[in-house]
């Protein structure tokens, strides 16, 4: 299945049906007048977060959503039937945008909310509705209310507890891998992962879900590489884990470049939980290993090292991100089992 989370979407209610003009004419019936009845009214469209989805293919492939316009009414004083809604099934945490792209008409962050992002029409009035004691026999009828056209955006925003930031090769998909059933794409050049991954990951009984976003370089804010398009899908974390490369030649140049994208980005996502870990201490002696660490800390703060191809400090680096969940997030959110896509 292909990731997508932009979508461009056309959608419009359905027009209310209009209002009959009839007259009751039945033989050996000495009294008509009358009988037009009702319209029908318009389908509305909605927009529902669903189980079961993690992308937003579907409206590659469909981009237009029309509901049924209500039926007119009829003789006999009959209704005209309403028209059908139509249901946008749409993965949870899907912002649902305005036309301008900014706007937020919604952000659905749980499974089985709805929003109503176009009304039907109302159905018009028949005749019957018009007769009175002076006028007997009107021969007028409303017709059904328009129907509502507007242009949406479908933006997704993955739900993870944890996000994974590095530059391209700092062993972010070697880590998913490491730590859950996730199997990302891994080689030995920059850009591997061309879309998020989401993997389960357990420690200790307790599950929490990880993310795994493409690798950001100097100028991403500024469309360089493949941008910072897929941060958002970072933005709902409760603590983001920095992975630095150890086989760098400078480390602290490194983390300063992720730092600055993160600034340079906007909203929360650099004040948010950042946890530094130092990846690939497969590949360092012990003297290289306390020399990168150090230098790290004194810019990051704490640092763990770890490496995703031997294991080692794996553990130790999960247990401190439950520690965080659980503080930022309330103990009940990561014990429940892992979050179902």
């Amino acid at each position: 299945m292909k990731f997508l989370d932009l979508a461009k979407v056309y959608i419009r209610s359905g027009a209310g049906g209009a209002g009959c003009v009839s007259f009751r004419r039945e033989k050996f019936v000495e009294f008509g007048g009358p009988d037009g009845g009702d319209g029908g009214r318009g389908g509305d469209v909605w927009a529902e977060a669903v189980e079961g989805l993690n992308t937003l293919i579907d409206f590659r492939y469909q981009q237009h959503f029309f509901a049924r316009n209500g039926q007119p009414g009829m003789g006999r004083q009959r209704t005209g039937k309403d028209g059908d809604d139509i249901v946008l099934r749409v993965p949870v945490g899907t912002e649902i945008l305005d036309e301008d792209e900014e706007t937020v008409i919604a952000d659905l962050t749980e499974v089985g909310q709805r929003v109503l992002l176009a009304k039907g029409g109302n159905g018009g009035f028949g005749n019957v509705h018009f007769k009175t004691a002076t006028n007997r026999a009107p021969r007028r009828a409303n017709p059904g209310q328009p129907e509502v056209e507007r242009t949406i955006w479908l933006r997704l925003k993955l739900i993870a507890d944890v996000g994974l930031l590095g530059l391209p090769n700092a062993g972010k998909s070697t880590f998913l891998a490491a730590t859950s059933n996730a199997r990302p794409k891994i080689a030995d050049y920059p850009f591997t992962t061309l879309h998020p991954n989401l993997g389960v990951v357990g420690v200790d009984g307790t599950e929490f879900v990880v993310a795994d976003i493409p690798g950001l370089i100097e100028g991403a804010h500024e469309g360089r590489g493949l941008g910072d398009q897929f941060l958002g899908h970072v933005e709902r974390c409760a603590v983001l884990l920095h992975l630095v490369d150890g086989t760098s030649e400078n480390v602290v140049a490194d983390w300063q470049t992720i730092i600055d994208e993160l600034e340079a980005y906007g909203g929360d996502l650099a004040d948010k939980p950042r946890l530094t870990a130092l990846n690939k201490i497969d590949a360092l002696d012990a003297d290289e290993r306390k020399a990168k660490a150090k230098a790290l800390k004194k810019v990051a703060g704490e640092v763990m090292l770890l490496s995703g191809v031997s294991g080692e400090g794996l553990t130790e680096v999960l247990r401190r991100l439950r520690q965080v969940i659980r503080s930022e997030r309330g103990g009940d959110e990561v014990e429940d089992g892992p979050w179902r896509p």
